[in-house]
C-alpha cells in the first residue's frame, strides 16, 4: 500500500487534499497547484464558491450573494488577472445612497455629501474627521476595549453616529451592530473609503463579466489542466493521521490518502470530523456569535435604484439595505433585466429563522413597497429567497480573546479558515491576503517549488 502512496518520489509530485471547497479552498487550491503537487477539493455542496456561488435566475446566471471589487482589493485583482480574467474585470461609477426620515439623499460625491441636510456642517466635519483618524490608527487592539456604537459617538458625536453611521451599521450587520467592537468599522474604514478615486472624489466599483460563476469555472479548468480536482457533493465524514505517513480521509465511505491536508471548513466542522491527535482547541469563555442573512433578490423589467448601496434607517422597513446591482453591472449581463438585493443580516436566534420563505418573501415585498410606494409589483420577472444562517462571525468586544485557539497536532495537517480573520473585514481581498501568505509558508515547509 506504502508504494501506490501519494508521494511520487521519483516525479517529485506531492498530493494535498483541502477540506471545503469556498472562496478559500479554491484560492488554495489554485495556489498549491502552481507548485510541484496535485490537489484534490471536498466540497459538500453541488455549487463551488461557498457564499460566492452562483444562481441561475432564469435569463441569465449571476451571484446568489451581493458581491463587488474595489480598486483597492490588490490581492483580490492580482488573483484575477493570474487566472487571465483581466479583460474581464469592469470598473464603473458607483452610487450610494441614504434613506432618512422617508426621503433618499445621494452622497456620491464630495458636493452632495456636503449638501447632505441630515447633517449638520459640524456634524459633516467630524465625520470626515472619523474617517480620517480612523484611517491612520496602527494598534487596532485598543479598539477591541470599546463598541463601535461607543466609539464613533466619542469620535464624531451623536447625530452624526444616528444619521450616518447607524443606518450604515445596519445594513452590513442589521440589529447587532452595537454588540460589535470599533474593529470593525476601523477594517470598514480602511477598505471602503480608499475606494474614492483620490482625483474625482468619486466611487469606482468592478466586477468579473459573469459574476463569480466565470471566475470559478476559470479556476477549476486550470486545476484540471494541472492534474487537481474539485470534487463535489462530497461530504467528509473523517480525517486522520495514516500510520504510513500522510492523511487520510474517508468521504461516501471510501478511503484517500494525501501527503497533506488543509481544512478550511468551519471550526463546528473540524470538530466533528478531524480526529482528535490531529489538532487542539481551546475552549471559549463566551460561545462565538455568528451573523446570517437572509436576502430578497428581485428581477424586475425596470430599475428599482440609481444607487449601488441604499442605507436605510427606517425601522419599518424589513431589510437593512438595498443592492441595486444593475446601477453598477452592465444590463448585457443579465439578460436586459435589473437585479436588485435586499438582505437583513440576523443573529442565529432571531425569529426570522423561523419564518417560512413564503412569509419571508411577503414581509419583503411589503417593505418593498413602502419604500417604492410607485413600484409596480407586475414589473417583477422573478423573486428568490437566499439563505446563509452563518456569514461571518461577530467581532465582539475583546474577540481576539474569546475565539478558540486552534494548533495542529500533526505536521501534515494545517487549519485555515475565516475565523482567523480578528482584525479583517471577511471579504474575497482579504481571504486571498491570507490564502498568500499562508501558502508561501506551506511551501517553504512542504519544498514545494
Amino acid at each position: 500500500m506504502a508504494e501506490k502512496y501519494y508521494f511520487n518520489k521519483s516525479r517529485g509530485i506531492m498530493k494535498i487534499g483541502i477540506v471545503g471547497g469556498g472562496f478559500m479552498g479554491l484560492t488554495l487550491a489554485h495556489e498549491i497547484a502552481k507548485t510541484n503537487a496535485t490537489v484534490k477539493v471536498f466540497e459538500s455542496a453541488a455549487q463551488m464558491g461557498g457564499l460566492s456561488t452562483h444562481e441561475d435566475y432564469g435569463p441569465f446566471i449571476w451571484d446568489r450573494f451581493y458581491h463587488v471589487i474595489l480598486p483597492t482589493d490588490n490581492f483580490l485583482i492580482g488573483l484575477i488577472e493570474d487566472l487571465g480574467l483581466g479583460d474581464k474585470l469592469c470598473w464603473r461609477r458607483s452610487y450610494t445612497g441614504y434613506y432618512v426620515q422617508k426621503k433618499f439623499y445621494s452622497i456620491s460625491s464630495s458636493k452632495e455629501f456636503l449638501l447632505f441636510p441630515a447633517l449638520s456642517l459640524w456634524d459633516k466635519g467630524m465625520l470626515a474627521f472619523t474617517i480620517f483618524y480612523g484611517s491612520k490608527i496602527k494598534d487596532w487592539k485598543k479598539l477591541e476595549k470599546i463598541t463601535v456604537k461607543d466609539w464613533l459617538i466619542k469620535m464624531g458625536g451623536r447625530p452624526t453616529y444616528e444619521k450616518f453611521w447607524s443606518p450604515l451599521l445596519l445594513a452590513k450587520l442589521g440589529e447587532n451592530h452595537e454588540k460589535v467592537s470599533a474593529v470593525f468599522i476601523w477594517t470598514y474604514i480602511k477598505r471602503l473609503f480608499q475606494a474614492r478615486s483620490s482625483a474625482a472624489q468619486k466611487e469606482h466599483m468592478g466586477y468579473i463579466q459573469g459574476g463569480y460563476k466565470t471566475f470559478f469555472d476559470t479556476l477549476q479548468k486550470k486545476l484540471s489542466e494541472k492534474g487537481s480536482e474539485i470534487a463535489l457533493n462530497s461530504v467528509v465524514q473523517s480525517v486522520k493521521p495514516n500510520p504510513q505517513g500522510g492523511i487520510t480521509v474517508t468521504c461516501d465511505n471510501k478511503e484517500e490518502h494525501f501527503d497533506k491536508v488543509i481544512f478550511t471548513s468551519p471550526l463546528s466542522v473540524l470538530t466533528k470530523v478531524a480526529d482528535s491527535s490531529l489538532f487542539e482547541s481551546s475552549k471559549p469563555k463566551t460561545p462565538v456569535e455568528y451573523l446570517g442573512v437572509i436576502c430578497l433578490v428581485l428581477i424586475t423589467k425596470s430599475s428599482l435604484t440609481p444607487y449601488y448601496v441604499l442605507n436605510i434607517a427606517d425601522k419599518e422597513i424589513p431589510f437593512t439595505g438595498v443592492i441595486g446591482m444593475s446601477s453598477l453591472v452592465d444590463l448585457d449581463q443579465t439578460g436586459d433585466e435589473h437585479l436588485t438585493y435586499f438582505p437583513k443580516y440576523v443573529s442565529a436566534n432571531d425569529s426570522y429563522w423561523k419564518k417560512s420563505d413564503e412569509e419571508l418573501k411577503s414581509l419583503f415585498l411589503e417593505g418593498v413597497s413602502k419604500l417604492y410606494p410607485d413600484f409596480d409589483t407586475n414589473d417583477i420577472v422573478s423573486a428568490h429567497l437566499h439563505k446563509a444562517f452563518k456569514v461571518q462571525p461577530l467581532q465582539v468586544l475583546n474577540y481576539s480573546e474569546i475565539i478558540p485557539d486552534v494548533q495542529t497536532k500533526h505536521k501534515d495537517f494545517y487549519v485555515l479558515n475565516t475565523s482567523q480573520f480578528v482584525n479583517d473585514t471577511l471579504n474575497n481581498n482579504s481571504v486571498v491576503n491570507h490564502v498568500e501568505k499562508f501558502v508561501n509558508e506551506f511551501k517553504t515547509e512542504s519544498n514545494l517549488q
